[in-house]
């Protein structure tokens, strides 16, 4: 399970009795594995100050997350041949997400919590909006290289009919500067291969007899060339395509082909180039706006807090990871521990238990302060 709860709830006559109680309480079944969370003395403020706060760190959490689910995608997309080599770039301070999580430790270098808590919260909205900003100039940038180099890599496969044929001809295959003739290319399919042979030269006045040869052939068809008079190119197109044989426009120019070889080189190079690059700016950015996002789940814990259990600040935060298949017990456990703390919240999650088709998941309101951290990022299962 990828799935945390962060949660708080008031001290006892020491935060540590608070903890034993909830791990009295959630041993029995193995309902979960739980471990302390460790959140500084952080500078509390007004009152006013911090129900304002509650809305905004609120709305900064889901931007945090969505920024952090980005960076993740894209670092998937960009190691397209690797996929299983995601996760172990998916890194938070150089450990996996759920050793980070599980170790918190708040960052004073980066969050220093002289600060006010507004301060901070502000500190992460610019450090994560520069990120975001990045990763969409970065990101542009590198579709650009990749969305051009897929196009010629198509031009390069695909039909007989549509493909670029530049790699496929060479110069000795065309009669060139001729004021009279001119060598024409000519898609058959394979089961006309006979029909071609006997008919080609017939096809027009004018054709050079014995001139056809089969240059290259995939799965479908074969490219053959013909020679003929320019004069009976218009005739010969015609007849051809009643007796479904495709002649491709197609004239030998040795320096566009060179210059598409090079755009492909060229295309490539750049993509090596960037790749680099990109992956340790995705990796670094992953980790700053990763850690960031804890940062705000416990900023989100803290005022809560405060603002259900009062002051002096005096609670203890608390990391379950729960199994899941006992995720609704760890809930009515938690409830029956906690319920005394909100009486209004339990009869609402009590009521809610017999009431089917009442959703309440979508404001998660619990007697005590609860969090959900999902550590799964990705859309495809890594």
């Amino acid at each position: 399970m990828t799935e945390f709860w962060l949660i708080s709830a008031p001290g006892e006559k020491t935060c540590q009795q608070t903890w034993d109680k909830m791990m009295a309480a959630t041993r029995t079944n193995n309902l979960s594995t739980n471990h302390k969370f460790s959140i500084p003395d952080l500078k509390v403020g007004t009152l006013d100050v911090l129900v304002g706060l509650s809305d905004e760190l609120a709305k900064l959490d889901s931007f945090v997350e969505s920024v952090v689910k980005k960076v993740a995608q894209y670092m998937a997309d960009v190691l397209e041949d690797s996929r299983d080599k995601v996760q172990e770039n998916l890194l938070a301070n150089g450990v996996d997400l759920v050793t980070y999580i599980t170790r918190f430790q708040w960052d004073m270098a980066k969050y220093p919590i002289k600060q006010s808590l507004k301060n901070i919260s502000e500190i992460i909205s610019k450090q994560i909006t520069q990120i975001d900003n990045d990763l969409k100039t970065r990101a542009s940038a590198y579709n650009n290289l990749k969305g051009n180099l897929q196009n010629l890599e198509r031009k390069n496969a695909g039909s007989l009919l549509t493909r670029s044929l530049a790699d496929i001809v060479k110069k000795e295959n065309f009669v060139l500067d001729s004021e009279y003739l001119i060598t024409l290319l000519v898609v058959v399919p394979k089961t006309a291969y006979a029909d071609w042979e006997k008919t080609y030269e017939t096809l027009a006045e004018m054709v050079v007899p014995r001139s056809s040869n089969l240059l290259f052939q995939d799965s479908d068809s074969g490219l053959f060339s013909v020679t003929l008079f320019r004069k009976a190119i218009d005739d010969f197109k015609h007849k051809a395509r009643e007796n479904k044989f495709t002649v491709r426009d197609f004239q030998y120019n040795e320096e566009e082909m060179k210059a598409d070889k090079e755009e492909m080189t060229r295309l490539c190079t750049d993509k090596k180039k960037q790749f680099g690059p990109l992956v340790r700016w995705l990796k670094v950015n992953f980790s700053e706006a990763f850690i960031a996002w804890i940062h705000i789940k416990a900023l989100r814990v803290f005022v809560e807090s405060v603002l259900r259990y009062g002051l002096p600040v005096n609670f203890q935060a608390m990391l379950l990871q729960p199994n899941k298949k006992t995720m609704k017990r760890l809930r009515e456990v938690l409830n029956d521990l906690y319920k005394h703390l909100d009486s209004s919240a339990a009869a609402i999650i009590d009521s809610a238990m017999d009431i089917p088709g009442l959703n309440l998941s979508q404001q998660e309101y619990y007697p005590y302060v609860y969090y959900k951290i999902d550590c799964n990022l990705l859309e495809f299962k890594v």
